[in-house]
């Protein structure tokens, strides 16, 4: 089996949430504690950071092209060619915390999921093509990855510290959920789920933030595959390039690589062969 090679060694505190850009073949990222954003081009090998603001938790592509950015505070904000315009100010329910994983569903909404402050929980939100949001999901632990079963209507939504991935019904045409059953759970020893992403086989790969490796399960919660990482957090994963067989993952601690290993932080490039599917593209009205 190939092992994963170093693509861009941006040592990142915290990478995250990496989406191929179809129409640019790039692939973009966060890092969300120092608020960048970065790109890397595959035809020139060079990455470069093109946002530095407030922290981004999450973001999608829209159908122009454009990013929609998911903020502190619950600013919503519209990124395209460097240009920024405001989409929702804030949320005031989420002043002192910010977003942290993102999803484009079929119909261009986006579920949105939120950090718990020291005094309550998190949630998960739905925002619409008209840009109003509706809370899905309340008195969330840390709100993470999510992705779409092939046929379009189950969704996965991981909770980190509950070590659990859930599994939804999903309703294209509302955007409602139902039917929430724990799809998979992870051991009790201080690793946690983070980002995921599903194949084109309806196969579920998920991060281990401080479990060092990537898990590939069967849409029946069965543990098929893991792949070792030099990182301990790793954080998320992506399908992309011309036939969407690359693989693109993200990790932490790359600003204390003596504890988090030697490639903490740093992005990582895998071609096992295994299709992915795009990642779907928000339609928000902005």
């Amino acid at each position: 089996m190939e092992s994963p090679t170093l693509l861009v060694d941006c040592r990142c505190q915290n990478a995250e949430g990496p989406l191929w850009h179809p129409l640019e073949q790039r692939l973009y990222w966060t890092d969300i504690p120092a608020g960048h954003l970065f790109r890397y081009d595959p035809t020139t090998e060079t990455h470069e950071q093109i946002y530095s603001g407030e922290p981004v938790g999450g973001f999608t592509i829209q159908l122009d092209g454009s990013l929609l950015l998911f903020k502190s505070r619950g600013t919503i904000e519209r990124w395209h060619s460097g240009e920024i315009t405001t989409v929702i100010p804030e949320i005031p329910e989420e002043r002192e915390t910010r977003f942290n994983d993102v999803i484009a569903d079929p119909a261009g909404r986006v579920f949105c999921g939120t950090m718990p402050t020291g005094d309550r929980l998190g949630r998960l939100y739905r925002l619409d093509l008209d840009r109003s949001l509706t809370v899905i999901l309340d008195g969330t632990e840390v709100s993470n990855g999510m992705g779409f079963a092939p046929t379009h209507q189950q969704l996965y939504y991981t909770e980190s510290d509950k070590c659990k991935i859930y599994l939804f019904d999903y309703d294209q045409a509302t955007g409602n959920l139902s039917n929430q059953r724990v799809y998979v759970s992870t051991p009790d020893d201080g690793s946690v789920p983070d980002g995921m992403t599903v194949d084109a086989e309806g196969y579920v790969w998920s991060g281990r933030w401080n479990g060092g490796h990537l898990f590939r399960y069967a849409p029946d919660g069965t543990e098929v595959l893991r792949i070792p990482f030099p990182a301990k957090k790793v954080t998320s994963v992506t399908f992309g390039g011309p036939d969407y067989t690359d693989m693109f993952v993200t990790t932490a601690g790359g600003d204390n690589r003596e504890v988090e290993g030697a490639g903490a932080g740093a992005v990582f490039h895998l071609n096992l062969g295994i299709q992915g599917v795009p990642e779907l593209m928000s339609r928000i009205e902005v």
